[in-house]
């Protein structure tokens, strides 16, 4: 026996408590570098940026009086700058989304003060933290697969739709959050539905519509996977009853199964919903709340305007983008820029930029886009529930806009399917690596394929950061990073 290659072994040997440490890094250094990307600088810029200046305000006084106030005419500027105090509490002023996502950014409002702009941002950027190890733990239970999952979050934790969303202080990547989170509870419902079937205390599926009613009283937009999943948990159940050898499983699974499930989730997120609005029942004044009248039927009036504002908002934008155009992503938005001249600020070249703008990595876009279409054919072929489930999460967040064609909507909106689409791509890139292929050529081909492109996405994230951080560079370098006419 050769003893030095025996003593090497032994000195290569690890302790099950190592190797499930070592088996854990991937995911560690995904979050690591998801905490780097979203809490780096993230006071920058200390103004409001885009909508900020409607939702930072809006959560100031609602954590101050319960409801959105009228504030005075180009008072952001003075926002920004600690004047926090000049909106008109007797003014109440009519907002076009539920309150949770204002009491939810208010939140670190309270803690680090009205004139911080880190304040303002990092409840955003922890949900954004969090929607990335959530990422990885929806794809892990979809594929059982490890790397799958690291991948999975990797890609999301340096896109930068999915950074910059995490960055500024806006409802998209709340609500990103929380119907991932409701996804999450839905398909740990499922799992347990394998063992048993029709069981009528689900509190898997409570949580899902816990959360799903959150993600609605955030964007009225999160409703729409609430229905897709809760009618996907009610398919679910009807084919464990089906394995269990149900004789009349459909009937059972879809009108049984369907009223267990309607009343378990539906019920749970009107509750949510309506305790968001809190504030506004308890507020000495507040928007359609009429003195003496029923305040409930001032609250149903509320949210029918509400609905009739969402349905009919056709104010043209500079950066609106038409649903059906989002796979391209021709016209991503802009949500800041700032141009300077020589000597301003530390510009060295004749001009310079600074932008904002929550572009995805094109690699990471369109390879997702291109792995939706062959998980399409894939499900056509072998039916494969977790490809249906995530095939479901990118239609939940984009098929119903495509119904909108006369409404002002934007590319960012599809914040809510990036987790989807990099879990597509990181399942694409599995059967890529061919794992369980006899050949050993085509595993290592796989590797190398895989490898290759992973290298090239770091490389493009490094390549947009200061367009998603803000930078100021160069303009003739700024202008490189407009690879289409509609990114600039």
């Amino acid at each position: 026996m050769d003893l030095t290659v025996a003593g090497r072994r032994s000195a290569l040997a690890l302790t099950p408590r190592a190797r499930r440490m070592l088996r854990f890094a991937g995911p560690a250094v995904v979050l690591f570098v998801a905490a780097v990307t979203r809490l780096a600088g993230l006071g920058h810029p200390p103004e409001l940026v885009y909508d900020e200046a409607t939702y930072v305000r809006d959560a100031w006084t609602t954590w101050r009086i319960g409801t959105e106030a009228t504030w005075p005419d180009g008072s952001s500027w003075d926002f920004a700058r600690g004047a926090s105090d000049l909106y008109d509490a007797d003014a109440p002023r009519f907002a076009a989304h539920p309150p949770l996502g204002k009491w939810l950014i208010g939140l670190g409002m309270v803690l680090a003060g009205p004139a911080s702009s880190f304040g303002w941002r990092i409840v955003v950027a922890i949900a954004g933290i969090l929607l990335v190890g959530l990422t990885m733990l929806v794809a892990h239970r979809l594929t059982r697969s490890l790397l799958i999952a690291t991948i999975a979050g990797g890609l999301l934790a340096i896109t930068g739709d999915a950074i910059v969303l995490s960055r500024i202080a806006i409802l998209d990547g709340l609500l990103a959050f929380l119907v991932l989170l409701g996804v999450w509870f839905v398909l740990i419902d499922g799992d347990r539905q394998r063992g048993r079937p029709a069981a009528l205390w689900r509190p898997w599926l409570l949580a899902a519509g816990l959360a799903f009613g959150a993600a609605t009283a955030v964007k009225w937009s999160g409703v729409w996977f609430l229905a897709a999943f809760g009618i996907y948990a009610v398919v679910v159940g009807a084919l464990a009853l089906r394995r269990a050898g149900e004789r009349r499983w459909a009937l059972r699974g879809l009108l049984g199964q369907g009223a267990v499930s309607f009343l378990t989730m539906v019920p749970a997120a009107l509750l949510v919903y309506a305790a968001s609005w809190a504030g506004w029942f308890t507020a000495r004044t507040a928007y359609d709340r009429t003195p003496g009248a029923n305040v409930l039927a001032d609250w149903l009036r509320y949210q029918a305007e509400m609905l009739a504002f969402g349905v009919s908002d056709d104010i043209p934008h500079l950066y609106q983008a038409d649903a059906i155009t989002w796979p391209l992503l021709l016209r991503p938005t802009a949500f800041w820029f700032i141009p300077t001249y020589r000597g301003e600020q530390g510009c060295a070249s004749e001009i310079c930029g600074s932008e904002i703008i929550p572009l995805p990595n094109p690699l990471v876009w369109y390879a997702s886009i291109a792995a939706v279409i062959y998980l399409l054919v894939r499900l056509v072929l072998r039916r494969e529930r977790p490809v249906a489930a995530v095939l479901l999460g990118v239609a939940a967040g984009w098929v119903p806009w495509l119904f909108f064609t006369g409404r002002t909507v934007f590319q960012y909106y599809t914040i809510v399917c990036e987790p989807f689409l990099v879990i597509a791509l990181a399942m694409a890139l599995g059967d890529v690596l061919a794992r369980g292929a006899a050949s050993r050529r085509r595993r290592t081909v796989g590797r190398w394929l895989v490898g290759g492109f992973l290298v090239l996405v770091c490389a493009a994230s490094v390549y947009f950061w200061p367009l998603w951080e803000g930078q100021q560079i160069d303009f003739g370098v700024l202008q490189g990073h407009w690879w289409l006419p509609g990114w600039k």
